[in-house]
Formats: structure tokens, sequence, C-alpha cells
């Protein structure tokens, strides 16, 4: 079976959040960075290269595979600013409704700029999808 490729590692959050070159893709998330680290109580941590990750939660699947992920994170693409919303978004129909201009993946929420969305339906999206994770993998 092979080796997952990203892993949580010893990188700098500050200078990985440092060399985004672009002043308001900065500021945004250093904003996501301290929103993230609020709700879950955590210094965030570099997963890979490009990934900061709070928490962590153990998976196990059917066919036997498991490991170990975090719980929320994002990461400074170069399209976009990708979320880790680890719940998925099925559960926040009315919440995903409010939340302004976005695009969703399985798990990842794509927003260009923090300005584009209402942050205070950011957070209850990420308290949310935090506390769900918490109460189904770290009981």
């Amino acid at each position: 079976m092979a080796e997952l490729k990203t892993k949580q590692n010893d990188k700098n959050v500050s200078e990985y959040l440092n060399a985004i070159e672009d002043p308001q893709r900065k500021e945004d998330c250093i904003k996501i960075y301290d929103l993230m680290a609020q709700i879950t109580g955590e210094d965030g941590s570099m997963w890979g290269d490009s990934i900061v990750g709070f928490g962590t939660y153990h998976y196990k699947y059917d066919s036997g595979r498991e490991g170990d992920w975090f719980i929320t994170g994002f990461a400074n693409r170069k399209q976009q600013i990708s979320l880790y919303i680890m719940s998925g978004f099925e559960h926040y129909d009315e919440l995903m409704a409010k939340l302004g201009k976005h695009k969703t993946g399985k798990s990842c929420l794509y927003i260009k700029k923090l300005s584009d969305i209402e942050m205070e339906i950011l957070e209850k999206l990420v308290r949310s999808s935090v506390e769900y994770m918490n109460k189904t993998y770290n009981k």
C-alpha cells in the first residue's frame, strides 16, 4: 500500500506565511490561521510543504488503509486559498448558502479572498466541522 506523502512536519508556519508574496493573500492567510488556532485551541503545523493543519485525527478505511490527518487547515494555492473542512459540506447547506463567493470539493472550500465571504459564517462552518470531527474521531 502506498505511503501518504503529505505528513505533519517541523517546517516553520511563520516562514510559510511570510513567504506569501501577494500582500492581501498573506493578510488573508494570517487571518485564517488566527481563526483556526482560536477555534481549535492549537497552533498550526505544516503538513507537507504547503498545508497548515490544526489538530489531528486517526482514520481507518474499510480497505484497511489508515493514517493521521489534520482536523482543519488551509493552503495558499496559485489560484485561490484552499480551506480544509474535513467533515465535508453535506451537513452545512444553510451555512454554505450564506457564505458568499466560493467553490467546493469533497472537503475543500476554495475562496479567492476573505472579502468575498462572510467571516462570521466561515467561523461557524469551521467551528461546526471541528466539533464534528472531534466528536466522531477523538472521543
